[in-house]
């Protein structure tokens, strides 16, 4: 059976973007078989019988450093969870990749095998990928590495809807080879499964039902997560141990879908943010009436529903009210999802691909790199980047859109 669209009312554009929804919306019919204290990331389990570990490869980043990681859990005291008030005080994991020495550390692992199966557990994808494989798909950074020398921008990445952390890991990593320090934020209680230190991986508890606020208030939510986590590692104060990598006076946020959306409602809130980027997510917060305050943005979609009179008409209206620098791009041949790892463990697991898409998977994720580090090197490096002055003949499938 194919999906159906979610009705207006069931936060429509957050699109379901775990990987597993994603995937379901990607593919053919199938049939239905302590606050601030770093942590590491609990290792994957060994691989099941006929699965060899690591099958699953994330493409190499392409940046001059290698990258480190490490986990934060984060306890935001003076704020009750939105979503399970009895649980006490916001809590979030939050993935740290930073540069790094070569041949420094441990390979890490894409996600705790416990967050892998409620993944697939939450979609039915069992049958497709194993947790285990899951777990152990190479990412191309290293628990544990030696922190390269310097100051490093600090960008800031929020998932979509429904969608871990990890799904964002490909962009991540790449980000922090060319010179940043990367912050991925687990939502928690957005997605089908949370790892914590203590081990217990709650679920998602507003997922499928209708929330007070609808998509507005979680991106108000996400909003106060993600300024949260900007004040936990820039704060003289910081016990992430690398701390003193970050430049503190250049500060970045990106995310996909809702998480893209939470972007934008970050930087009306947050005037440390320099620079924002949405990768294909409606918007439901309104640009302030100044305009970011001459602050830059980015927006990098699909041309299936963000070109220019397309069937997302918040974009338009968004893009008209910025007063800073703006580009407004689109990509043909992407989905929703192509701007995540979910086209990469897609075409791991076998699973066929809607035609729609034929931007290979990672032509696209090269694609998003690219164009989102020459963002940020421009906006928060002082570097001008000739990919974003116009078309450019070794990227036909990227459109600049003016309206």
């Amino acid at each position: 059976m194919k999906p159906s669209r979610p009705k207006p009312s069931r936060l429509k554009a957050t699109r379901r973007t775990t990987l597993a929804a994603a995937l379901l919306a990607l593919v053919l019919p199938l049939p239905i078989a302590a606050a601030g204290t770093a942590v590491a990331a609990p290792a994957p389990a060994a691989a099941a019988v006929g699965a060899p570990a690591q099958s699953i490869r994330l493409p190499r980043p392409t940046g001059p450093f290698a990258v480190g990681t490490d986990d934060l859990h984060l306890v935001d005291r003076q704020r009750q969870d939105p979503w399970v008030p009895s649980a006490g005080p916001r809590q979030l994991m939050v993935s740290m990749y930073y540069p790094a020495l070569h041949d420094t550390g441990r390979p890490a692992p894409y996600m705790t095998t416990a967050a892998a199966q409620a993944f697939l557990d939450f979609n039915g994808l069992g049958g497709k990928l194993s947790a285990t494989e899951l777990a152990a798909a190479k990412t191309y950074a290293a628990t544990g590495a030696r922190p390269a020398h310097g100051r490093f921008p600090l960008v800031v990445l929020s998932p979509g809807m429904e969608q871990p952390r990890a799904m964002l890991t490909g962009l991540a990593v790449d980000l922090a080879s060319r010179g940043y320090v990367v912050a991925v934020v687990d939502h928690t209680y957005e997605n089908p499964g949370t790892t914590f230190p203590d081990g217990t991986t709650p679920g998602c508890v507003i997922c499928n039902r209708p929330v007070p606020g609808g998509p507005t208030a979680i991106a108000d939510s996400r909003a106060q997560d993600l300024s949260f986590t900007i004040s936990q590692l820039t704060d003289h104060h910081s016990t992430w141990p690398y701390a003193e990598l970050i430049d503190r006076q250049e500060i970045g946020v990106a995310g996909h879908s809702l998480g893209g959306a939470a972007a934008l409602t970050t930087m009306a809130a947050d005037p440390r943010v320099r620079a924002g980027a949405d990768l294909d997510g409606t918007f439901f917060t309104p640009v302030p009436a100044d305009g970011l305050a001459g602050r830059s943005f980015l927006l990098f979609g699909t041309q299936l529903d963000h070109n220019v009179g397309g069937s997302d008409p918040t974009w338009g209206s968004t893009y008209a009210a910025l007063t800073g620098w703006k580009e407004w791009l689109t990509v043909a041949g992407t989905v929703h999802a192509s701007f995540t790892d979910v086209p990469i463990l897609a075409d791991a697991g076998g699973i066929p691909l809607l035609p729609q898409l034929t931007t290979p998977a990672r032509r696209g994720m090269q694609l998003t790199r690219d164009y989102l580090a020459a963002y940020f090197d421009q906006q928060l490096k002082g570097r001008p980047q000739p990919l974003l002055a116009g078309p450019n003949p070794a990227d036909p499938e990227v459109s600049f859109q003016h309206p």
